[in-house]
């Protein structure tokens, strides 16, 4: 039995273009651009800036704490100093519903929030930061029950009971509307406007700046903070920021008909079968611990990673597995990103490119690297910096084709360094935080050092990246440590820029909490 379902990669597309009214011809006529805003705070062209980067928080109470409280209470420490906070996604668990917010979202980070020291009163789709707030969607986002299940959560069946009060997946009455409470949470929900007259006026109220393609979306912090699509672009200090929505390119290309994916899919059917195995071991060995027992509540929260991340890979190979469909690409997106690249890199007064989304294709964390996912993400990815890196190989000259990546998705804080890859995307830093609130993850076994196959002979590999830190799950039992993370970003004036890069830790042993800032690196 499955615990989520996910929407097809076209539903998503479809959706969120409904939800932004995009291309309406309102929009059109007046030479809008859905995919830029503006900050409007009155600092955004000074060179030096900082800015926080959090991601994959968005769970409740755990084990009787709030990891994702004690994060924002540290990020508290930073807020007059930062212009902004990045999220790369999975801003609600398990299933991005709008129930969850209140708990989930609007609490832990209240002070957020303007109205924050009343969050009972926020509504969801009513939230507005005074610092500003700048998500991309997860894949959790995303996420619905299965019909079979929200009949079983109707009817307060066991199931229910077991993960309500034993594996605490903070999955309620129903899921995100395929991404529906997102897009109403964060996004310009212009479907929602009604009469023709009230959106005109919508529209020239809100999308008065001006940005490279023309009029855009004003985001006026404690005014109002919405964005103008699930993908976007803005420009702060000199350094273009392009968010991406990596759950419509991350689809992996369906297995062929060959000897050898034959045996694979034959791998993969067997693979599956023993998932759901376990999954039924799980939900029986937590039926018989006790959650108020501190030392059977800690086994609970193995189980409960345990349980997600079966369902997160068993997701994975259904979409290797399922031949109805045909590789499903928001090629839209990706071009548009290439185009905003190569524009951004002639362009005189941007000095930095930094990119941010959710799935990572460079990251240690015990699980990714091999996921269908990670590959096709990874593959896409390099397809556009390679077609960019071919138009402004002069402008790079030794620059990478973008200074920075992040992402979240592994529950962990990591810093990885791209090596000779073969592509464009050489030589690149890429931080993965996605440890700043759900149950982490550990660093896998084979270590820090990351191999790909040679195209030209695929039993042999290469090197393609090294970790140079990795922040998540240690130890066993009682000295299990849990060291919740997210990073401060300091960016220097001058062409190129640097960025300081500052990870901070709250860190759960023994029942006791204890905040540390690790030590600084600088990156260029």
């Amino acid at each position: 039995m499955k615990f989520v379902s996910e929407p097809s990669t076209t539903v998503k597309m479809q959706k969120m273009k409904q939800r932004v009214r995009w291309q309406d011809p309102a929009i059109r006529e007046r030479g809008i651009d859905q995919t830029e805003f503006i900050i409007d705070d009155g600092q955004r062209e000074e060179p030096e800036f900082s800015f926080m980067v959090v991601g994959d928080s968005g769970t409740g109470k755990h084990l009787g704490e709030s990891p994702q409280r004690q994060i924002a209470e540290m990020m508290l420490e930073h807020r007059e100093e930062c212009r902004f906070v990045l999220h790369t996604g999975d801003v609600i668990y398990l299933v991005g519903s709008s129930e969850y917010y209140p708990s989930n979202f609007i609490k832990p980070y209240r002070e957020f929030l303007v109205g924050g020291e009343n969050p009972n009163k926020i509504q969801y789709d009513r939230m507005v930061f005074n610092l500003p707030f700048l998500p991309v969607p997860g894949n959790h986002d995303y996420y619905d029950l299965p019909v079979v299940y929200g009949a079983l959560s109707l009817l307060s069946m066991p199931v229910r009971r077991l993960f309500r009060a034993k594996v605490d997946l903070d999955v309620g009455w129903h899921g995100s509307w395929q991404g529906k409470a997102y897009a109403k949470a964060f996004l310009d929900y212009l479907a929602g406007i009604g009469t023709p007259e009230e959106f005109a006026t919508h529209l020239d109220r809100h999308y008065v700046a001006y940005g490279s393609q023309g009029r855009c979306l004003r985001y006026q912090p404690s005014q109002f903070t919405r964005l103008p699509n699930r993908y976007y672009t803005f420009r702060y200090g000199g350094i273009d920021f392009f968010a991406l929505d990596s759950n419509t390119f991350n689809d992996p290309a369906p297995l062929g008909n060959d000897k050898e994916s034959v045996e694979y899919r034959q791998m993969l059917e067997k693979r599956r079968v023993a998932i759901e195995q376990e999954k039924l071991e799980i939900m029986e060995r937590s039926a018989h611990l006790n959650p108020n027992n501190p030392e059977e509540a800690d086994q609970l929260d193995d189980l409960r990673t345990k349980l997600e991340l079966l369902e997160e890979n068993e997701n994975d190979i259904d979409k290797q597995l399922d031949t109805s469909r045909s590789p499903d690409v928001d090629k839209e997106q990706l071009a548009w990103l290439e185009q905003r690249l190569i524009e951004s890199w002639n362009t005189d007064a941007v000095r930095g490119r930094v990119i941010y989304f959710h799935h990572p294709p460079y990251v240690t964390e015990a699980t990714k690297w091999d996921q269908a996912q990670t590959l096709a993400v990874r593959y896409r990815l390099r397809k556009v910096l390679d077609n960019v890196a071919k138009v402004v190989g002069q402008q790079a000259e030794n620059r990478s084709i973008v200074d920075l990546v992040l992402n979240g998705h592994a529950h962990c804080l990591e810093y990885l360094r791209t090596i000779e890859t073969g592509h464009a995307d050489s030589n690149i830093n890429w931080i993965v935080c996605g440890g700043s609130g759900y149950s982490l993850r550990r660093q896998r076994e084979e270590g820090a050092e990351l191999f790909e196959a040679v195209p030209e002979a695929a039993s042999k590999t290469h090197l393609v990246a090294k970790s140079h830190l990795f922040v998540g799950r240690t130890g066993h039992g009682s000295d299990k440590h849990r060291p919740y993370s997210f990073v401060r970003i300091d960016v220097t004036a001058g062409s190129p820029p640097k960025f300081v890069v500052r990870p901070m830790v709250a860190e759960r042993h023994r029942s006791q909490w204890s905040s540390k800032t690790l030590p600084a690196f600088e990156i260029e």
